[in-house]
């Protein structure tokens, strides 16, 4: 289970004395507490340490423009860094060509023809991408479709 991986690799990194890696857990360690508190769980199954996860990846980026426009430049190195450690614990992203597929299906089935469709296509994708790919990159996909007649 992804959230006992977490913690062995908290242990490790305390053990190695890597303050970078043990500082990343630790957060993502409370706030997957956090989460489990307010859904009133023990423990959180790996679809929802995914949705933590993520979240936490979208602050890092997130402040790594702020500090980039900021000319802070040792921050948002930092911030990379944690970033990257995040990112090892998700499934691997899905190829884009794959994304693409699944979009042509979905307009197929769904019998999508325009841009105000997107509400609907995007919610029979979500079904099946969540947890693979970036929203944000389906959410352009999706879009670009929707805007050039096939």
């Amino acid at each position: 289970m992804l959230a006992d991986q977490i913690f062995n690799d908290y242990k490790e990194a305390m053990k190695a004395r890597d303050t970078l890696k043990s500082s990343v857990l630790s957060f993502l360690r409370a706030d997957m507490l956090n989460q489990a508190t307010a859904k009133k769980k023990d423990k959180l199954d790996d679809a929802d340490i995914f949705v933590v996860i993520k979240k936490q990846i979208k602050q890092h980026q997130d402040s790594i423009d702020q500090f980039t426009s900021g000319a802070r430049l040792d921050a948002a190195e930092k911030e990379k860094k944690e970033l990257e450690i995040l990112k090892s614990y998700l499934p691997a992203e899905m190829p884009v060509e794959e994304i693409k597929r699944l979009i042509e299906e979905a307009v197929v089935s769904t019998g999508s023809s325009g841009p105000k469709d997107m509400g609907k296509l995007m919610k029979e994708l979500t079904q099946k991408i969540a947890g693979k790919a970036d929203g944000k990159l389906v959410s352009d996909l999706v879009r670009n479709r929707l805007n050039t007649p096939s």
